[in-house]
């Protein structure tokens, strides 16, 4: 089963098997699929809102894991929001992995999952394509511990995994830290990218909101130097 790049590293992260792993915004399913074989969880939700791409991921699943004995059953197809999983037993250990949407929506679904499960130790391996540092901030704000966390570049684009569970000590820095090894040169690239993008909305050369909704996105002029600041930082910590 051929898998992206970012997909292989999510499922790399995976290395504890659990009673439940939730594929959330699933796509066509070959992320859940790759855990199902690889027997990364007694049961692999596949979860997506759209009822046509969740039908043909049951279908492929019938045909490639077929159940032959419904107590058996390794795997179910779930067409709802993802802020509403049926999280039921509290005793299971979950993991729950959403990748591939934007930073704002990402906060909304882990902050409505952990609302609806307050008690319950839950995992989460989160990819967002956008607003990286504003997720950061959120989980930190959330009460969420790191677990691991990664960088890696795709079809020249830059992506970040969070490995976060409600039940980890280790802080989350804003701007990362176990992921950073700034000899290689995919690093240094992303580190200066990141940096350009602040510079240019420090200076006005990109519009920017500021304080005028309660987007995760806005951010202030003093916001925007903090956050520079940090980011230039790793250089000297890594030195």
């Amino acid at each position: 089963m051929k898998i992206s790049q970012r997909l292989k590293l999510i499922e790399s992260m995976v290395v504890n098997r659990y009673d439940h792993i939730w594929d959330c915004c699933c796509d066509h399913g070959l992320l859940g699929a790759k855990l199902l074989e690889n027997d990364r969880a007694a049961t692999v939700h596949f979860v997506d809102v759209v009822p046509d791409l969740m039908r043909e991921v049951s279908n492929k699943l019938e045909r490639f894991y077929p159940v032959k004995n419904e107590g058996e059953r390794r795997w179910q197809v779930h067409c709802i929001d993802v802020a509403l999983l049926p999280l039921v037993d509290k005793t299971n250990s979950q993991l729950i992995i959403i990748a591939g949407v934007g930073g704002e929506l990402l906060i909304s679904l882990v902050e409505a999952i952990i609302a609806a499960h307050p008690l319950q130790q839950l995992e989460f391996i989160l990819c967002p394509v956008h607003h990286i540092f504003e997720v950061r901030k959120a989980l930190k704000n959330l009460g969420l511990g790191l677990i691991d966390e990664h960088l890696l570049e795709e079809n020249r684009r830059f992506y970040e995994v969070l490995h976060v569970s409600t039940h980890s000590k280790l802080p989350i820095s804003l701007v990362g830290s176990q992921m950073w090894d700034l000899t290689r040169t995919l690093d240094q690239r992303y580190l200066q990218k990141t940096l350009s993008h602040y510079q240019r909305i420090e200076s006005g050369q990109l519009s920017r909101r500021i304080n005028t909704t309660t987007s995760v996105t806005d951010v202030s002029a003093e916001d925007v130097s903090n956050i520079i600041k940090q980011y230039q930082a790793l250089t000297l910590d890594k030195k």
